[in-house]
């Protein structure tokens, strides 16, 4: 569903934008009501998803809350909307974890498992699926298929012999969107995220149909921040080219952001240099010569959880070089010591990094692009149609194209080439977090020695993030236009010093 603009998103936009009004022009005193207003005015004369209109703006109101950082009512009590709003209400407010959430209200406890024969059963001769069960838990019931779920043991082997395609396997498409394995089932069927599991790459939320799931976001915080003048810088990551419309250049992009009220506007590709430079010393230092077995880039917040939390005995080879948000960051407050900054991207699992404890002073605040999309329509802010002026010129062609699935190796990997021409480089790289698995497993039976290993935890890479605006195949694109454009394709050797020391 990543590359079709549904309902779901629609609605997720009306939110933001909505939220962000809010923010942006009402009085603190009038806030509460302004808020518990919100979900009416996105629902109003009548239901257009749900089975009635009470339904439908209980389900806003939830999204209105985790807007807001907020965690969702409790299902068995009386709670306004804005109870505990007054927390929210500043710029410390980060969120209250964990940062996905299943809406119950929204949920339609999908099947988690199973199979079922379909009407385009034709009551075959053959009836191989019957043939091949393992437990014969399939009849023929008045010439057709029936499977027995209680003998049933879901090996799918009916579905793969059957001629007409007649059997369907039946699954929550957010577990099977999860390469972590982290949904199950709350007490009546509906879908729950398994906190301990979760990486917060938010797979599960892009892909379920039903909007039952969202994260937590800190757009509230962020346009009361700019509305009362505060000096926050933002900086871009490499994702943002294509996500507003092929015509809008960065310089024009950039100019849209100086409209919202930023003080100045950085290229997180800088970070990105910043991290090939340094983990392509570290390859050459630690790898060629043995001391590691192989290195696991940093740079993914999802791949680097999923690493430290299933396969901790590889956390020696996961890169200890900052993140690009975070070397961007350091970057700018070096320059700027009193200046906050917010990350804008298309990933749901930066929030999550920026809450850790040594990043926060670094990163105040992180939104999306889906949610920068909500500020722009607040403010009635057309990129497009912004007179550009100066664009970024803060970063090299290696460091834009860690937006990509393969980027971040290609970027480490010409750094290499560059600094280290006689070191021959061998480079793996997954995108999903199932793969990302099976490459860690892997790495572990010893089989990547000597590897530099990509992990992304979203497939293609940062462009199909979950906060991301359109199809990867069109931001890809627009990326390698940015990419050829760009005056320098390599960092310099020394960049680190000129930047950070």
């Amino acid at each position: 569903m990543r590359s079709v603009e549904t309902p779901v998103k629609k609605i997720r936009g009306k939110v933001f934008t909505e939220i962000c009004k809010v923010a942006f022009e009402s009085t603190k005193e009038n806030f509460n009501d302004e808020i518990e207003a919100i979900p009416y005015h996105i629902v109003q004369e009548r239901a257009v998803y749900r089975d009635s209109i009470y339904r439908e703006r209980a389900v806003a109101s939830e999204r209105v809350r985790l807007a807001m950082g907020m965690s969702l009512r409790p299902e068995d009590k009386a709670v306004h909307i804005t109870s505990g709003m007054e927390n929210s209400n500043i710029d410390e407010k980060y969120y209250e974890p964990p940062l996905m959430q299943v809406i119950p209200s929204a949920c339609d406890a999908c099947e988690p498992n199973k199979y079922e024969v379909s009407n385009m059963c034709r009551g075959c001769v053959a009836h191989p699926c019957k043939e091949v069960c393992p437990k014969e838990a399939i009849s023929i019931i008045k010439g057709k298929s029936i499977i027995d779920q209680e003998k049933c043991i879901k090996c799918g082997k009916c579905k793969a012999v059957c001629p007409y395609d007649a059997i369907s396997k039946m699954e929550r498409p957010c577990a099977r969107a999860c390469g972590v394995n982290a949904i199950g089932d709350d007490s009546q069927g509906r879908a729950k995220i398994d906190s301990q599991k979760c990486v917060s790459c938010g797979m599960c939320m892009v892909n379920c149909p039903f909007g039952a799931i969202s994260d937590k976001s800190q757009i509230f915080q962020l346009a009361r921040a700019l509305r009362e003048g505060k000096e926050i810088i933002a900086e871009v990551a490499p994702a943002f080219i294509g996500q507003f419309g092929k015509e809008v250049t960065p310089a024009k992009f950039k100019a849209a952001l100086l409209s919202l009220g930023f003080k100045d506007v950085y290229e997180v590709a800088l970070g990105a240099d910043i991290g090939a430079v340094a983990e392509a010393h570290h390859y050459a230092s630690k790898v060629t010569t043995k001391e590691l077995p192989f290195l696991l880039t940093s740079c993914c917040p999802s791949w680097s959880m999923l690493a430290k939390k299933q396969f901790p005995d590889l956390i020696e080879s996961v890169s200890q070089e900052l993140t690009p948000m975070v070397a961007s960051a350091r970057s700018i407050k070096k320059q700027y010591p009193d200046v906050q900054v917010v990350f804008i991207g298309p990933c749901a699992a930066k929030k999550l990094e920026a809450s850790r404890t040594d990043v926060r002073s670094d990163v105040d605040f992180v939104i999306t692009f889906e949610e920068l999309q909500g500020m722009f329509e607040a403010k009635g802010i057309e990129p497009a149609e912004m007179e550009p002026g100066k664009g970024l010129h803060n970063a090299t062609a290696a460091g834009r194209g860690y937006a990509v699935a393969g980027g971040v190796a290609a970027a480490i990997e010409q750094c290499l080439k560059e600094y280290y021409p006689d070191i021959p480089v061998h480079i793996e790289h997954a995108e999903g977090l199932s793969d990302c698995r099976k490459v860690l497993t892997m790495a572990k039976a010893g089989k990547m020695q000597g590897c530099l290993i990509e992990g992304m935890g979203c497939p293609g890479g940062c462009m199909a993030g979950a906060g991301t605006n359109v199809p990867l195949k069109t931001a890809a694109a627009e990326l390698k236009k940015y990419q050829k454009a760009s005056s320098t394709q390599v960092p310099p050797e020394d960049l680190i010093e000129i930047v950070l020391d």
